[in-house]
């Protein structure tokens, strides 16, 4: 009932920006919390960044100083700025949501499609 639109992905050089957006839409119910999480071929999906409204920001290690997560409530988006990209950055950014029905106990998933990012000169 929650759905999550990623744009932004595509090919830039090393060293290059770009900027990511994710829109939700459907049953929302809370959107205090958000993720960017990513996956490179062969490899394990991996939390990039978080934002929260109670705990404020969380980066992973290889990304920090570099990647800035931020969100614009009143339009439900969430958004990636990505700087100085390095070809290791290249995966399948998904957006994430997670949230619990006011009446209910069971915490749901709601993923992105995922849209690509390319590093490479």
């Amino acid at each position: 009932q929650v759905q999550l639109v990623e744009s932004g992905g595509g090919l830039v050089q090393p060293g290059g920006s770009l900027r990511l957006s994710c829109v939700a839409s459907g049953s929302i119910f809370s959107f205090n919390a958000m993720g960017w999480f990513r996956q490179a071929p062969g490899k394990e999906r991996e939390l990039v960044a978080m934002i929260s409204s109670t705990s404020g920001t969380n980066y992973a290690d290889s990304v920090k100083g570099r990647f800035t997560i931020s969100r614009d409530n009143a339009r439900y988006t969430v958004y990636l700025q990505m700087n100085s990209l390095k070809p290791e950055d290249t995966a399948v950014y998904y957006c994430h949501h997670k949230q619990r029905r006011p009446d209910s106990t069971v915490w749901k998933d709601y993923w992105g499609q995922g849209t690509q990012v390319t590093v490479s000169s």
